[in-house]
C-alpha cells in the first residue's frame, strides 16, 4: 500500500526492563494474589504478563520519568504535516504474541522497532497513524511481539491526505447473553500508578490537556483498560496462563475518567483459528459508553483457575 509517510521507519529504540517493572505492570492492571506467578519474582513459573510489550515504546530503557511530548517529537513522519502531540489519544490496537519475553531484559540487547503503515486524513475530527511495532532480540532477529496500532491526532486533521480503508469489525453477538462478565472501579489514582510504568501523558495525570482536548479534565489511559480487559479475560478464560492467548485486540471509543466502573462483557465464539478460539469483548463505562470496541483475542480457554 503506498501513500503519504507509508513505509517510513523510525529509527530502532533500545528498550530494557527489570522484574520490578514487570511486577508493577501486574499490579497495575489488576493481576491477583491468587496469580503469584505475575506478582512474585520468586515464584517457580514467574511470568511476564502477555501485553507488558505495550508499555515499552513509551517507556523507551529508562528507569527515570520520561518527558513525554518531547519524546514523540523526537521524529517526524516526512510527507505529513507535524503534528501536535498534546493532542493525541489512543485509536486501536492489536498484539500478536509471538514469543515470552523473559523477566529480565538483562544480558540482552531488546530494540522496538516501528514502521508506518498509513497516514489518513478524518477530516475534522482528526487525523490516524497506523504502525507497526516489533519488539525484537537486536542479536538475532527473533521477534517476541508485534503491535498493529493506531494513533488518533485530535482535531488535525483536512490536510489533504487520503482518508484510509474501512477497519475490519469483530462486533459481539447480539442474539445472547455474554459467556463472562467481569468489572473494576476505578479511583483518582487509577491512571496515577499505571504512568509509572512508562507511559508519562500529562492526559493521564493534570487536567488542563484534557480540558483543552474537550475531555474536560483527566481521562484514564485507554492502554490501561486495554489491559485490564486483557486480564480478565486470561484470568477467567485461560486459567492465567500466558500460553493460552495468542493475540489480542481492541478499539478505544471513548474516554474513561477517574472513578468510572468499567464492566467487561465476553462471548466465546466457538470458531477456531489453527487450535485458538475467538474470543469477543466489550468495555462499557457502568451506566455510559463502550469505551473498549471490536475486542477479539485468540485463546486456549482453560477451565484450571488462576494458580500455576
Amino acid at each position: 500500500m503506498s501513500g503519504p509517510g507509508v513505509g517510513f521507519e523510525y529509527p530502532p529504540t533500545e528498550v530494557a526492563w527489570l522484574k520490578r517493572d514487570v511486577l508493577l505492570f501486574a499490579q497495575s492492571i489488576g493481576c491477583t494474589s491468587e496469580e503469584l506467578h505475575f506478582l512474585y519474582e520468586l515464584h517457580p513459573n514467574f511470568a511476564v504478563f502477555p501485553t507488558y510489550p505495550v508499555i515499552l515504546p513509551f517507556k523507551n530503557n529508562t528507569q527515570e520519568v520520561i518527558d513525554f511530548y518531547a519524546a514523540q517529537k523526537a521524529v517526524t513522519i516526512p510527507g505529513v504535516p507535524e503534528f501536535d502531540h498534546a493532542r493525541v489519544v489512543d485509536g486501536q490496537r492489536l498484539v500478536q504474541f509471538l514469543k515470552p519475553l523473559p523477566p529480565t531484559s538483562e544480558g540482552k540487547k531488546f530494540e522496538v522497532r516501528t514502521k508506518v503503515l498509513g497516514v489518513y486524513d478524518k477530516g475534522r475530527p482528526g487525523t490516524v497513524i497506523e504502525t507497526q511495532t516489533d519488539l525484537v532480540d537486536a542479536a538475532n532477529g527473533e521477534v517476541y511481539s508485534r503491535a498493529i496500532g493506531s494513533a488518533f491526532y485530535v482535531a488535525q486533521g483536512n490536510w489533504g491526505g487520503p482518508k484510509g480503508p474501512a477497519t475490519e469489525n469483530f462486533p459481539p453477538p447480539k442474539d445472547r447473553k455474554p459467556d463472562v462478565t467481569f468489572s473494576t472501579q476505578t479511583s483518582a489514582e487509577t491512571a496515577l500508578l499505571y504512568r509509572l510504568n512508562g507511559d508519562y501523558n500529562p492526559l493521564h495525570a493534570t487536567p488542563e490537556p484534557g480540558k483543552k482536548m474537550g475531555f474536560g479534565g483527566v481521562i484514564i489511559h485507554g492502554l490501561y483498560s486495554f489491559n485490564w480487559a486483557a486480564h480478565g479475560l486470561l484470568q477467567r478464560l485461560g486459567g492465567s496462563d500466558p500460553a493460552n492467548i495468542k493475540e489480542y485486540q481492541a478499539r478505544f471509543a471513548s474516554p474513561v475518567r477517574p472513578g468510572d466502573k468499567l464492566v467487561a462483557s465476553v462471548w466465546r465464539t466457538g470458531q477456531m483459528k489453527e487450535g485458538w478460539e475467538e474470543v469477543r469483548f466489550e468495555v462499557k463505562v457502568d451506566g455510559g459508553k463502550v469505551c473498549l470496541s471490536n475486542g477479539r483475542a485468540l485463546m486456549k480457554p482453560s477451565t484450571a483457575k488462576g494458580k500455576l
